[in-house]
């Protein structure tokens, strides 16, 4: 079957099967009516040959449900255009003389996850010294000089720490997302830049598993990072957007 990309369908045990595999929670308690529940919502919802494989007692009626469906429409994948950074990929050498050549000193990076925010898995891979997969973090650049704030930091207190380094770089982390609380979050720290004259003297960047690029630009940010993001991508951003406003 030739692959016809104007017209894409999930994909199971052929192409164009429209097959998928779904995961979700009722606030329900399990049993059979928790799986015609789930079955008469995929339905009404216009996925077809619904089958529930799996159901979970989560206690307090509540059942997480797996089912395997098809789904009756396609996309036209080619019409398809997504914001995303586009600079070009420096590795760690390059960068540096980037932004010994280009910048003439070493950047200032300020980093933290802000709000209640308390996981630093995705801010450490970036930032600190050892990395993520064999990319060194920004930590060990000569270039950049950087401040890991860790967890749970406010916003008020981040741009308190950028004034008192005179930061070129912003970097947010945001992993918990329940409720928009990151969307919340990163629009308070425009608002706050803004009121205190900083938004326009530092390059701000978000990163986490809900932000995109395209999130980020809304929201007033420079640039976002998602799921997946290295170092050597942060890092090729930062001296090349940098070297652009010194420029």
């Amino acid at each position: 079957m030739q692959l016809d990309l104007t017209q894409v369908r999930p994909y199971g045990d052929s192409l164009g099967d429209g097959a998928m595999q779904l995961s979700f929670t009722l606030p329900v308690p399990i049993g059979a009516e928790a799986i015609e529940a789930a079955k008469q919502l995929l339905q009404q919802m216009g996925f077809q040959s619904v089958s529930v494989v799996h159901l979970a007692d989560l206690g307090e009626g509540f059942t997480f449900i797996v089912a395997y469906a098809k789904c009756p429409i396609s996309i036209d994948f080619t019409a398809i255009h997504v914001p995303q950074v586009s600079t070009e990929h420096l590795d760690f050498a390059a960068t540096n003389d980037f932004i010994e050549k280009h910048i003439g000193r070493p950047l200032v990076v300020v980093g933290a996850c802000t709000g209640d925010d308390a996981h630093t898995v995705g801010l450490d891979a970036i930032m600190n010294m050892k990395g993520y997969a064999g990319n060194p973090g920004l930590e060990r650049y000569p270039q950049l000089r950087v401040h890991n704030l860790g967890s749970q930091v406010q916003n008020e207190e981040l741009v308190a720490k950028a004034r008192e380094l005179d930061a070129d770089v912003i970097l947010v982390s945001q992993v918990v997302t329940q409720k928009d609380v990151h969307v919340l979050n990163l629009t308070q720290l425009v608002e706050i830049l803004e009121a205190e004259g900083l938004r326009e003297r530092v390059l701000l960047i978000c990163g986490g598993p809900r932000i995109s690029h395209e999130l980020a630009l809304e929201l007033g940010f420079d640039a976002g990072f998602g799921t997946g993001t290295l170092p050597p991508q942060v890092a090729s951003y930062i001296a090349q957007e940098m070297a652009k406003r010194v420029g």
